[in-house]
């Protein structure tokens, strides 16, 4: 399974995360492993790297694959959890801490994970298949202007109430049970020509949502802030605006010494810095990785550094 997923912009992302040979690590979104096995190759014997994986496939994956390996532990938990697993690991502070938000090449290309609209499946889109709603749940009872605010939002689509109107149509009739049934929907109101990119960014929108991806990503970056030792590296791959609008702002907000004049008119309030900006503008993927791997064309790498 690892061969369907080409990790990106890994040696970028991880000559800017180990910083100690010999520490401690964090790889927040496992998948099948593709940052994770090279940088178990970089650590020293006496290093650690602790990594999460919310997919049970993939985990249970990556426990037969490094059954052996004594400088890895694993958890089939959500990455926002990072402060908890440090505790249960009895580790203060890690060195360094790895996201790479994308989803998996084997989720986009397998339709039984469910993830595809090029292959019919059953409409689920929950990385967690213990979460009990699915997006088949979601298209079937939310209203339309909720759906509406889901295409919008989550996937800045701009035809979001055409679109939430012939879904809220359309069930009232039949149950959308399939991505084909979603698929049909949209076809129906888009030329041939915008079809695929309306499909990625209705998709995309309902997966945000259903995995509350946005907020568990909010989650991870204040925990990880506070089990980030000195001088280690928070290391952030993202593959669209939202993800990428997260962690700028939130880099920017913890590199801060003073509030403006707006949020403290009167100078009062202390604020200590906590994290200092590495890469002022994002790496992205050499021209020559892209032709490889088109789909690392929207990845965004960004680091911050702990004071």
């Amino acid at each position: 399974m690892s061969e369907h997923h080409t990790p990106v912009m890994l040696k970028e992302s991880l000559d800017l995360l180990i910083v100690d040979r010999s520490g401690k690590y964090f790889d927040a979104t496992l998948g099948f492993a593709g940052h994770t096995q090279e940088i178990l190759k970089r650590l020293n014997p006496d290093g650690l790297l602790v990594a999460s994986e919310v997919d049970k496939e993939a985990f249970e994956y990556c426990q037969n694959k490094f059954a052996d390996e004594l400088r890895l532990n694993l958890y089939n938990f959500n990455f926002s959890l990072i402060d908890v697993i440090a505790k249960i690991e009895s580790i203060d502070f890690f060195d360094g801490v790895l996201a790479d938000l994308g989803v998996s090449s084997f989720q986009l290309d397998e339709p039984s994970a469910g993830f595809t609209f090029r292959t019919d499946a059953v409409l689920d889109l929950r990385m967690d298949k213990t979460k009990n709603i699915t997006a088949s749940d979601i298209v079937n009872t939310f209203t339309e202007e909720d759906l509406a605010n889901i295409f919008y939002e989550y996937g800045e689509e701009k035809n979001s109430r055409k679109i939430a109107r012939s879904i809220v149509n359309y069930r009232l009739k039949k149950k959308i049970e399939n991505t084909s049934d979603l698929v049909s929907i949209i076809e129906a109101l888009v030329p041939q020509y915008y079809l695929r990119k309306t499909l990625a960014r209705v998709f995309q929108a309902l997966r945000i949502y259903v995995n509350d991806e946005l907020g568990n990503l909010k989650t991870f970056l204040e925990n990880s802030v506070k089990v980030l030792k000195k001088n280690g590296r928070l290391v952030v791959i993202t593959y669209h605006s939202l993800e990428d609008k997260i962690v700028k702002d939130f880099f920017k907000e913890k590199s801060l010494v003073t509030l403006s004049p707006k949020e403290d008119p009167l100078g009062i309030i202390k604020k200590e810095a906590k994290l200092k900006i590495i890469t002022k503008k994002p790496i992205t993927p050499s021209e020559d990785e892209v032709k490889n791997n088109y789909r690392a064309r929207s990845a965004k790498l960004r680091v911050a550094e702990r004071l």
